[in-house]
């Protein structure tokens, strides 16, 4: 077992006599202070990117703190985990020069570093993907203080083409988050991206396919049963309507965040579009799907691993495919359209809809509320989750169809 690393304190970084060699004072996470012969002491990142160990250069001490070289080791740590190298902003900076530093794709590098740290891994990826996409080529290499809005629009309207409205307005409201950042921050005078309201066409609002006739639900479970492709995936898509998370969530769900005992699944903060932990009550029909994959998958961490390898989760279209081998078309059923489905006939069948929207997991505005509020009506919907698993089996088995109603 690997000797572990104590973390540096202030006493100890300033008080370092300095050697006839170089000395690595190791803090934990890559971070390392390096004493010269000479007195120096550098902060210094150590990472693999691509294959190779680097070091990235993070300050001199006293002028960076100790805690703000942690800082800096957090927002590289934060890079590396969505595949950016971060040694590409500080190269970027180096070839703007000094008069052209505060362009749109360094700044926003920046905000990305900083707020990313609180997102959920699958929000933050997209995130960057999307600016390094579509607007980096175009506006990345501009000091930002000079981007105008019919700029920004054109940018913009290279999505439009594409027919990826939902996506053009998100990269809007992404670039309006940067430039708000860069006002805050004193490098920037307004928002352009404010003149664009009403520029671009808004999103059809489709909803992702689903079923929510009780008789093609029965046989789309009936379908799921005679599922003839891994168990693995059988046993996701049984799940998959009992607790009606995103297809995301359920992909990586890991066995420490389930309590068999207490019949719960806590899904951690950084998970959950929302970013605050969500509670899923576990019917008994998701506890026999869950003891009957454990003896398969329980060793490991996923409780849907890849089928390659148990360090990985099952891939982001597996369920997807499966609906496809079972001969629902894209326009029919996807594996957003269990949470449709429950939501549809949950609502019908009278169970109170913010105990429905709570167990939805659907986005909070105000995030103190949401990180507090992740337990609200939990006993109403432990309720609810077992008599929707009690009649989604009713209507599997042939039984008569009557409406989930909610009790007292």
């Amino acid at each position: 077992m690997p000797k572990r690393i104590a973390p540096l304190t202030d006493t100890k970084v300033r008080t370092t006599k300095p050697t006839e060699k170089p000395q690595k004072l190791f803090d934990g996470g890559g971070l390392f202070l390096l004493v010269t012969p000479t007195g120096g002491r550098l902060w210094r990142f150590k990472y693999r990117f691509g294959g190779s160990e680097k070091s990235l250069s993070i300050g001199t001490y006293p002028e960076t703190s100790l805690a703000e070289a942690r800082q800096r080791r957090d927002q590289a740590s934060a890079l590396l985990a969505n595949g950016i190298d971060p040694s590409e902003t500080k190269k970027a900076q180096k070839a703007a020069g000094n008069q052209e530093t505060e362009t749109f794709e360094i700044i926003a590098r920046e905000w990305y570093a900083k707020f990313s740290l609180s997102w959920a891994t699958s929000h933050a990826k997209t995130t960057i993907r999307r600016l390094e996409l579509f607007i980096f080529p175009w506006l990345g290499a501009r000091p930002i203080k000079t981007i105008t809005a019919p700029e920004l629009l054109a940018a913009l309207r290279r999505i439009e083409a594409k027919g990826a409205l939902e996506t053009a307005h998100r990269v809007k409201q992404v670039c309006g988050q940067v430039f708000r950042y860069a006002i805050a921050t004193g490098r920037a005078e307004r928002d352009p991206s404010g003149d664009l309201r009403g520029a671009i066409p808004p999103a059809s609002g489709k909803h992702m396919a689903t079923i929510t006739d009780p008789k093609e639900i029965a046989g789309l479970l009936r379908s799921i049963d005679d599922y003839r492709g891994g168990i693995v995936t059988r046993c996701a898509l049984q799940l998959a309507p009992l607790v009606f998370v995103r297809p995301g969530e359920l992909r990586q769900a890991e066995w420490s965040e389930f309590n068999l005992e207490t019949a719960e699944w806590r899904i951690p903060a950084e998970k959950m579009k929302a970013g605050a932990v969500h509670i899923v009550p576990l019917s008994r029909q998701a506890l026999d799907i869950l003891r009957e994959i454990h003896p398969l998958t329980g060793h490991g961490r996923y409780v849907f691993p890849s089928p390659r390898t148990d360090s990985r989760p099952m891939s982001s279209n597996a369920i997807l495919s499966a609906l496809r081998r079972m001969g629902y078309a894209k326009d029919e059923m996807s594996g957003h359209g269990f949470r449709s489905m429950a939501s549809t006939l949950l609502n019908e069948h009278g169970w109170n809809r913010d105990a429905i929207e709570r167990q939805l997991a659907h986005a909070e505005r105000n995030s103190v509320r949401a990180a507090y509020n992740y337990a609200e009506f939990m006993p109403e919907r432990k309720k609810m989750m077992q008599a929707w698993a009690d009649y989604l089996e009713g209507i599997k088995s042939g039984a008569k169809i009557i409406p989930i109603r909610a009790t007292g």
